[in-house]
Parts: C-alpha cells; structure tokens; sequence
C-alpha cells in the first residue's frame, strides 16, 4: 500500500514546481519588494530594541532617512549581484553578497540619520544590521532548506563516497538537480565521521548496508576522484555486495573548477573494471617523436586515433596532421584539439584533412608537403562481424592501405611509421585478424628493406570503451532492461583502457626499429560474462538466473560469431624480451621477404577487385601462420552472386619502382 505521506509530498512538489517555475523577472521582483519591505521594519526593531520596547514615533527626519535608506539599498542590492543567485540553489558566495548588501544599507542608514539629525540612537544601525541580515539572508536560507528537504523525499536517494572538496561539489550539484537526494556522506577518514557537512551527516563506510534499508538509498557516488585504482578497485568490491547503483563523478579538476554537472556523472569508469592497476607511461618515451615535430595520424577520428591525437597534442608537437575518411569524425576531433589547445595555450599547429589511406599519391603528397616526421598508422577496418561481411573493403584498407602509407613514408623519408594492430591478427580465424597480420608483415619487410624509416607495430587486446568493445554494449544493453548478449559463457579477452592503448603506441616509437612487435603486459585475460556480471551489479540491478528468477538483466548466450575465437593470444610462439618498459615487451617473430609477400599481394589485389572472397582466403592462408582460409564467408555480395567469376589480376609489387 502507498505511504499517504508520499502523496502528500509530491502535492507539494508540484506547487513548489510551479512556484520555482515562474519567470526569472517576476521572482526577482518578489525578492526586491521583500527585501525593501524588510528595510523600514528592520529598522522600528532595531529602535525598539535599542529604547527596551518603548514606542518610538517617527517623524519627518525618520521618514526621510529611512526613504534614502531604502532607494539607496535596492541600488546596491542590485549592483552587487544579490538578484543574480538562485534562491534555492545559493551557496557560500551568495551568502558572502548579503552580507555585504546589508553591512553597506546599514552604513547608509547610519550616514543618513547623522545627516538629518534624526533623533534615533547612533547605536541603531548595528542593531539595524543584524535584523536586516537575519530577515533577508535567514529567509533566503529558509527557502533553500526548505527545497532541499522536501526533494529529500522524492528525489533518488544517494550515498556521497568521499566528504573531501569533490564529495562536497558534487553535494551542491546534486542539490541543483533536482533528480538526486542527497542523504548521507561515507568517508574511511574516522576525523569526519559523525560530523556534519551542508547539513549532511559523514558515516563510515562499513555503516551502509544499514543506511541502504532506514533511508532507501539506492546510488551510491563516487566522489574520490585522486583515490589510486587499488583503493577504488576495493572499494568497488565492497559496493559489488549491495543492491545500490554506483556511479563516478568526473576529475578532480573539472568538479572544483565549478564545471561539473549532474550530466557528467557517469556509471563506473571503465578502468575500475579493467581488474588490474593500468600501466603508468615513460614521460620521455612518449615525447621522443613528438615533441616540436611533424606528427601524422591516419584514423585520427576513431577510438584509438582520437586518444593518440589528446595524448599527441599534450606533447606539443610542432605540428600535427589529421587524417580520415569521416567527415564527421574528423569535425569532431579537430574541434577537441582546438579547444585543448586553447585552454592549455599549447604552441602547436593542426591541420585537418580528409583522405583515404589506400590513396598513395594523396598519402606521398601529404607526408613530402608538410614535410611529415612520425607516422602513427591507426586506420583501419577493425570490427569482425563487419569485415566479414565486407571482405573485400575489409583487405584493401587494412592490407594495401597500410601498404600505400608505407610506401608514401618511405618515398617521403618519414623518420618513424608505428603500425596499430590488434591480438586478433596471432593465429586468426577471421578475414580482419589474417588482414592485419599482413598489413604487420608489410611493415615488417619495409623495416627489413629500407634503413632510412624506423618501422614497428603495436599489438594489444580489447580497448574498454572503444567504439564497438563490450563495454558501451552491454551499458546500453543493461539501460534497456536487457538482455545482455555474451556469445559463449567462456569466452575470454585481454583488456586495456584507450589511455593505455596510446600511450602504448606512442612509446613503441620511440623503442622501435626494423619492424620490432611491441605489446603490453595486460595481465590476466577477463572472462566476458564475469565482466557483464560485475556491470549488472554496480549499475543497481540483479541478474535473472535460479536463484533470481524475478531478476533485472537477463544473460543470454547467443553463440560465437563467424570468425571469433574463444581465447585471444597476444604472441606468435614465445620469443618475448624485455624493452625500456618494464610492462612492454617486444615479440621476436617470423617475418616475410618482399619477394614473397609481392607473390601473394599481386593475385590478392586482383580478387579484391573482382570481390572473389573464395580466393582472397585462400591467399591469405599462404601468408599468414594459423589461419587455414577455409572458414564459412559471411560476404552477402559474394553470396549473391551465384558463381566464382574473378578477372585478371593486377600487377602490384611491394617496392614497385618509380
């Protein structure tokens, strides 16, 4: 049965609503004529006071003082802001702004009662100051304590971890939402339990499964922004046990800056569900081929491109060029680079251009122009089910446009090309996996061949929050009411952060010459249905299974893709040494000789042409190691077609002459 009292309340909501919703004109209206309302009277009370409660008449001098009092005191009142705040919002400046309102009204007073020889005691306008404050800053307090109580009880109820400066702003932009009700602040620190912050009481943390039942909290927020991962991770583990829904508030920087709001409160960072502390960078490997050079990034719009061009610019190169395909993505990310580079007063040219990558005129121009000193080749066709849907498209970006901008690096003589590929390309079982892994041998025989470039790949697993990668499914999924899909209960990834991914990247140039491998150490593989599991719980719901069948999310296993495996590897074989970086290691590999990547590049361009999937297969199993090219294709083109026509081949040699 409905408690009658949250009926009542939310009769009340409905009238304050309407009563906050009012025009911002006609509420300052109501405040000025409270506020110069308040004046006369503050100042009989004052007299009152000062005479021990006898009468005291007021003649034409009174009248006169008290008229300029008034005049004078709605002119400072409004020059000083006191009608800018937001009533039921205000904070500790607009307290600080009636303060000085009514010091200066009180002093006004005091110069016109001297003036016109009134007959009220000097002492009256200190006593006038501290009814005048009581009335107009104690009424404002009112309304606010007023407010926030009352959505205290219709609001969704929320656990602040962490009482420090970002627990604090975090308070005040959820009391400006509206949607959150504030109730309790949690804090490890034993100093501030039992206090009392903004009218909030400060618990231990250990006190919150009982706090959870008495006050109905359903969120818990995480406003520990400077807190290590190894804290977090554990404090994530204690909030995995309980029915509440956790979330994060964002950086330190941006909650004190006042720059917070409610919308950047997010669910739990991606990181804290990696399950392993993420890998701190070298600073100077990172700017080693960076800083005050000409940096290029092909993919620059996507996940990974993106993040390389945020860490790129960082360290100020004296120019960095961007190239995509989408238009779109390229407007974005530019427009990020110009705004970081305004706010940190960076020195560093950008320039935007859309492009192709298999367009090796295009890719040659742009390197010899603009005189091109690093290349991170990021573009490329990543998606599985994608790629083995569009065969073709998927081999000539991934194999010939790495092809193209290696051979435009090498004709511009470009001092550092870095290759990002994918763990998918170890033994694959897929056409985009077997693409990559030649798009890594192309660069492997350009390093072997030309001395002039430095040429490396960078190899890593899945990247949480990435475009496509499991976790924005599964939240979208989970913000549906489920289910979510999991192909196989045992299917197992290596993750890292998009961070890590980059910087990895960027510090694989700096160590990398004649084609060397790099990956990182990401510790243990995650198993993909633990991982949705632990996002059901600490986005506030159960899972349906036995034991729940009045669950939340439902897990649904739907089977593996065509072309996916259930374990991901990371190496060919196990020839790892160490590097400059105690957790990036350098895989020693096979590798190819142009002359017999030329025997299979030739046919393979021409079945791309002709879109002869059958034979694109069979070329890439010859080349790369573990993949047999005799899997199902997915190709809806081919599958149309109803035969296996293929025209002649185009001749096409790694180190075609000029």
């Amino acid at each position: 049965m409905d408690n009658p009292r949250n009926g009542i309340v939310s009769r009340r909501t409905i009238l304050v609503d309407r009563l906050f919703s009012m025009p911002r004109r006609a509420k300052q209206a109501i405040l000025i004529a409270f506020d110069l309302c308040i004046i006369p009277l503050s100042t009989w009370l004052a007299v009152l006071v000062r005479w021990g409660g006898n009468v005291f008449e007021f003649g034409l001098r009174e009248v006169s003082a008290l008229l300029i009092t008034v005049i004078a005191s709605a002119f400072i009142f409004i020059r000083t802001g006191l009608y800018r705040a937001v009533v039921r919002y205000m904070g500790q400046q607009a307290i600080l702004t009636v303060v000085k309102g009514v010091t200066w009204s009180s002093v006004i007073l005091a110069i016109t009662l001297f003036l016109v020889r009134s007959e009220i005691p000097r002492s009256s306008p200190l006593i006038y100051w501290a009814i005048a404050l009581s009335f107009i800053g104690g009424s404002r307090l009112l309304v606010r304590t007023g407010y926030q109580n009352l959505y205290r009880w219709v609001g969704k109820k929320v656990a602040i971890y962490g009482a420090g400066a970002s627990g604090r702003q975090l308070l005040q932009s959820l009391f400006q939402s509206g949607e959150f009700a504030p109730m309790v602040f949690l804090d490890d620190n034993p100093g501030l339990q039992g206090t009392v912050i903004n009218g909030i009481p400060v618990y231990s943390p250990h006190e919150l499964p009982g706090l959870i039942g008495s006050m109905e909290i359903t969120y818990v927020m995480l406003a520990i922004p400077t807190a290590d991962r190894v804290r977090r991770r554990n404090i994530i583990e204690r909030l995995e046990k309980l029915p509440v829904h956790v979330k994060t508030v964002p950086s330190f920087s941006v909650l004190v800056s006042g720059l917070a709001r409610v919308d950047d409160i997010t669910d739990i960072d991606v990181e804290d569900l990696l399950g392993r502390e993420p890998v701190p960078p070298k600073p100077e490997l990172l700017k080693k081929c960076i800083q005050k050079k000409v940096v290029l990034v092909t993919g620059a719009g996507g996940s990974i491109g993106s993040e390389l061009c945020r860490q790129i610019t960082l360290c100020r190169p004296a120019r960095l060029v961007l190239i995509d395909l989408s238009e779109y993505s390229l407007y974005r990310i530019s427009r990020e680079l110009e705004e970081l580079i305004a706010n940190k007063s960076l020195d560093v040219e950008l320039i935007p251009l859309l492009g192709n990558v298999q367009n090796e005129n295009k890719m040659r121009t742009v390197f010899e122009q603009l005189r091109v000193e690093t290349v991170y080749h990021a573009a490329a066709y990543k998606h599985v089910p994608i790629v083995e849907g569009n065969v073709a498209e998927g081999i000539q970006n991934n194999v010939f446009g790495t092809l193209a901008a290696c051979r435009a690096a090498l004709a511009a003589n470009v001092g550092t090309f870095v290759l990002v590929s994918t763990d998918k390309a170890v033994r694959p079982t897929n056409i985009m996996g077997a693409s990559k892994r030649v798009a890594e041998l192309v660069v492997q025989a350009c390093a072997r061949k030309h001395r002039g470039t430095a040429f490396s790949v960078v190899r890593f697993g899945n990247v949480l929050g990435s475009s496509g990668s499991v976790v924005p499914l599964f939240r979208e999924q989970i913000g549906r009411g489920g289910p979510i899909t999991v192909t196989h209960p045992d299917v197992q990834r290596y993750f890292m952060t998009i961070p890590e991914a980059a910087q990895l990247v960027l510090q694989a140039g700096a160590m990398g010459s004649e084609g060397d491998v790099f990956v990182l150490d990401m510790g243990e593989p995650v198993k993909i249905v633990d991982l949705a599991r632990r996002m059901i719980k600490l986005m506030g719901h159960v899972e349906t299974d036995s034991e729940h069948p009045d669950g939340d999310i439902e897990i649904r296993y739907v089977g593996l893709r065509p072309g996916e495996k259930l374990f991901e590897e990371l190496v060919l074989g196990d020839k790892v040494v160490g590097t400059g970086h105690p957790k990036i290691m350098r895989a020693q590999e096979e590798w190819l000789s142009e002359e017999k990547l030329n025997e299979t590049l030739m046919p393979l361009l021409g079945a791309c042409n002709n879109n002869d999937c059958k034979a694109m297969q069979h070329l890439l199993s010859t080349v790369v190691n573990g993949f047999d090219g005799k899997g199902e294709i997915n190709d809806e083109v081919w599958l149309g077609r109803g035969d296996a026509r293929s025209g002649p081949a185009k001749v096409y040699t790694l180190f075609a002459s000029e």
